[in-house]
């Protein structure tokens, strides 16, 4: 495409998305998206706010919101606690310049070649797809943004969901901090990202050191305040490097980054496996081999990418302390003392990047309904020397990543609750850890919730088949004489037609 010379970087950006947005529509028209609305509504004080609510608007929650709105599901609304254009973590705690996915990844696309981060790049920028490496994590946020607004997603920001909790009509109420009423829901996903269902892990040798002194690396953590500051971190994955790397550019005097393991990991087992028929045929795998692929993936971590390793240790002041867990911090004067096996180290701020668990009892807006929520511990006994007592605290969903309940008489209400985030990890495989599967994921979902409203309304569609008396043949398509006898054709206004072999 070539452009008149005074047309303007942003000129060419807008043109371009405009150009892209009308191909989208052209896209879905051709497959015959969205598709006609078909969820029979309620009626009267009884109906509720929307058929299903997505808790959550980063890429899980949009990819879910569109999922379930183009295959006409749509009473639909998304609500997410942060402001407009600060969904996920891409611009708030995530401290890689990049993002560690391929840039080819199609993503939350749902089967659209428009839809793909690749064709928004593209519209914009053009050759320069050819030369970028990976996908700028900032970047990635402008794609969501322009995903959401180019689908018209029906999302509600500023709204920090406090409860959930089932009613007597099979209803969900959903409180939202600051709103009057509760929502009511029919369906509702949980779409809350890597730490929805839980919080991240401190080991608890911190307790007792003022707060000031420590931060878990998915919290708000002012790093132009560690300027010239000893920092520590605690980690060997790609968010310890990350937050590494940010404390050395933002000016610290020194960095001593804390590995337990005598090595970093190096290799990236997941990636040497993954498949298509992983994406798509893990649900179906035995529940031990699928305990044993994730119990040998906490063996063998994911490796922190090359990049981001070679972003900390291009500094002189960044020190590498292997085969060294932290076996205890103190408060020291206006600092703290960590000490390893090897030794002590003084320090003004350290920094955990210790992971995530899975603690549904710790989330105040899932008091209600985590200890309904069944567990892998509560039905599955992994082989001696496999045990893993955070694998087991992860959901044991269904086939549609629909919770399961503990008691049989909770299994009704509970069903209607779906786990659309990191922690099906176990139960679905790696279709919601990242950005690769999303599609797969979507899809597998909005399967379930489509099958499950069908099913909850399957009388009132048997009742709308029974009334429906739309007719095909009108009474011209023939001339009189040519009725031979009996009734004319088309007169029966609906009735059932006599039993007997078909002609």
């Amino acid at each position: 495409m070539t452009l008149a010379p005074e047309q303007s970087t942003a000129d060419i950006a807008s043109t371009g998305l405009a150009a892209l947005r009308a191909r989208l529509a052209e896209e879905m028209a051709m497959l015959n998206l969205p598709a006609r609305p078909w969820v029979q509504p309620w009626e009267g004080e009884a109906a509720p706010d929307a058929d299903v609510l997505v808790i959550g608007a980063g890429m899980l929650g949009l990819c879910a919101t569109a999922a379930l709105r183009l295959h006409g599901v749509n009473s639909v609304l998304c609500l997410d606690r942060a402001p407009a254009g600060e969904e996920g973590p891409w611009v708030t705690f995530a401290r890689m310049n990049t993002l560690r996915t391929a840039k080819t990844a199609t993503g939350p696309a749902l089967g659209l070649p428009s839809l793909t981060f690749r064709a928004w790049f593209v519209a914009q920028y053009g050759a320069a797809w050819d030369a970028l490496d990976k996908i700028p994590r900032a970047q990635w946020m402008d794609y969501l943004n322009w995903y959401r607004a180019v689908l018209d997603l029906p999302v509600r920001n500023d709204s920090e969901v406090t409860g959930i909790t089932p009613r007597e009509d099979g209803l969900f109420d959903v409180s939202v901090r600051g709103e009057a009423r509760p929502l009511r829901a029919r369906r509702v996903i949980l779409a809350t990202g890597i730490d929805g269902l839980g919080e991240g892990y401190i080991p608890p040798v911190v307790n007792g050191v003022h707060r000031r002194f420590y931060a878990h690396s998915a919290e708000l953590i002012a790093f132009d305040a560690l300027a010239s500051k000893r920092v520590g971190v605690v980690g060997a994955g790609a968010s310890a490097m990350d937050n590494a790397a940010t404390a050395l550019e933002a000016g610290a005097a020194s960095l001593d980054l804390f590995v337990r393991r005598p090595a970093l990991p190096a290799i990236d087992k997941f990636s040497g496996v993954s498949s298509e028929g992983l994406v798509m045929g893990y649900l179906g795998l035995p529940d031990p081999i699928k305990w044993r692929i994730m119990r040998y993936g906490l063996d063998y971590p994911v490796p922190a990418p090359r990049d981001s390793t070679r972003r900390v240790f291009r500094h002189a002041n960044a020190h590498l302390h292997l085969a060294s867990p932290v076996l205890a911090v103190r408060e020291s004067g206006d600092g703290i003392v960590v000490r390893t096996p090897h030794g002590e180290t003084e320090l003004d701020f350290l920094i955990f990047a210790t992971g995530f668990v899975c603690t549904p009892d710790s989330r105040p807006e899932l008091a209600v309904i985590a200890p309904a929520l069944r567990r892998w511990s509560d039905r599955f006994q992994p082989a001696a020397g496999e045990e893993s007592a955070s694998l087991g605290a992860l959901p044991d969903l269904a086939a549609d990543f629909s919770f399961q309940a503990r008691a049989p008489e909770d299994q009704g209400w509970v069903s209607k609750l779906y786990c659309f985030s990191f922690d099906a990890t176990l139960t679905h495989g790696k279709l919601t850890s990242g950005v690769p599967a999303l599609t797969e994921a979507a899809n597998r979902l909005v399967r379930g919730v489509a099958s499950s409203l069908l099913a909850e309304d399957a009388e009132r569609h048997l009742d709308a088949f029974r009334a429906y008396d739309r007719a095909e043949l009108l009474g011209d398509e023939w001339r009189p004489e040519q009725i031979v006898a009996g009734a004319v054709p088309g007169s029966s206004s609906g009735a059932p037609a006599e039993k007997g072999p078909a002609t």
